[in-house]
């Protein structure tokens, strides 16, 4: 089975979100904005182990504030709104999750960096394109995180929440 696991924030101004990803996203419909703590992985492994793996690594981390505001791109082609408050948090998040059980699937290559992703392009040319359409994008997004979310990665790339662990 294909998982991954996420913060799913709710932002009260989520739709400006929305609209982004609409434009600019090729998985707005299948999967809600999100910043994405471990990446896609496939187990065999059943929802009971790896909620319970969640709930043991993040016994004690408390609930934060999360802010977000800014667009910015990245060599293979996406758009990120950037963390600019509880950077520090979903980095330790991260780190403790990639711990035990889904150690195997830290992927080193590339450095973790926190952000919501509202788009991915296909070439340079739509790539720069639309980095210049969100330059006036300034909108500032704010909420507290109090859980996480396991989904699972359906066959046609939606998502499933399997279950949810409170911070």
């Amino acid at each position: 089975m294909k998982r991954a696991i996420h913060i799913f924030p709710r932002f009260d101004n989520a739709e400006e979100i929305h609209c982004l990803r609409q434009k600019f996203d090729p998985l707005a419909n299948l999967i809600p904005p999100h910043l994405t703590l471990v990446y896609p992985f496939e187990s065999d492994w059943s929802a009971e182990q790896v909620q319970a793996h969640c709930q043991d690594v993040l016994q004690g981390f408390q609930p934060f504030d999360l802010t977000l505001r800014g667009i910015t791109g990245t060599p293979d082609w996406h758009l990120f709104l950037n963390v600019k408050r509880g950077n520090d948090e979903i980095i330790a998040l991260h780190d403790r999750l990639y711990s035990g059980l889904l150690q195997p699937f830290l992927y080193r290559k590339v450095t973790f960096v926190p952000h919501l992703t509202v788009g991915h392009l296909t070439n340079v040319e739509t790539f720069e394109s639309s980095l210049a359409a969100t330059q006036e994008f300034d909108h500032i997004f704010t909420c507290r995180v109090d859980e996480i979310t396991v989904e699972v990665i359906e066959p046609d790339e939606s998502s499933t929440v399997e279950g949810t662990v409170r911070l």
